[in-house]
């Protein structure tokens, strides 16, 4: 990964949010406010238009930027969150203008270990974690096999890990307040989750 491939990575990851935006918002009518597909189209659009439009190369810079952005641009809770993670990620790939798949492993943990810390947030909480946590995990553990194997495995269990939500009781947020109600109920914020590893796969496929 490089400037130019987190710009069109972005950039795909964004597009399928767009498309999905109308059933994020459903999704959230749920047991939530509603604007969640609205905060997260507004958000990655922000951050692929950035990276479009700048000659940073250095990647930590690129994502610490990328950070700021959307978080300004998607003012919510899961904005902050992804905001955490991409902090989280830049400074990981502080200094590099090029990194391998092993990587980009190691930026998405410090990722996710950022989002942990500061958002006291673990998977099984009914949470974008349950899908990027597992994500991770497949990643790092294909990250000796084809790259494009090890992207597709980790954007399936991407989309188990957000299936698994409906089983959860929700311990955070406005969610939280709906308990027992919320049983059933698929995660919106998983969801996003699985659309961005979905991105990352459309990305590499040309799609």
């Amino acid at each position: 990964m490089n400037g130019k491939t987190l710009s069109g990575t972005l950039k795909s990851i964004s597009d399928l949010i767009s498309v999905n935006r109308d059933y994020l918002i459903e999704l959230d009518q749920q047991n939530g406010d509603g604007d969640l597909g609205i905060s997260m189209s507004a958000g990655f659009r922000a951050v692929a238009d950035y990276l479009s439009g700048t000659e940073e190369t250095d990647l930590g810079k690129l994502l610490m930027k990328c950070g700021s952005v959307f978080n300004e641009a998607a003012p919510s809770s899961l904005g902050t969150i992804l905001a955490m993670g991409m902090m989280g990620m830049a400074k990981v790939l502080k200094g590099k203008e090029d990194a391998s798949l092993s990587e980009i492993v190691l930026a998405l943990e410090g990722g996710i270990r950022s989002i942990m810390e500061k958002a006291k947030s673990k998977p099984g909480e009914k949470t974008i974690m349950d899908a990027l946590c597992p994500a991770v995990k497949v990643l790092k553990n294909a990250a000796g096999s084809n790259e494009s194997a090890a992207w597709e495995a980790a954007a399936q269990a991407a989309t188990e890990g957000s299936e698994s939500t409906r089983t959860m009781k929700p311990v955070h947020g406005r969610a939280a307040y709906y308990g027992e109600k919320s049983i059933g109920i698929l995660d919106g914020g998983s969801v996003v989750g699985k659309l961005i590893f979905q991105g990352i796969c459309d990305y590499r496929s040309g799609a």
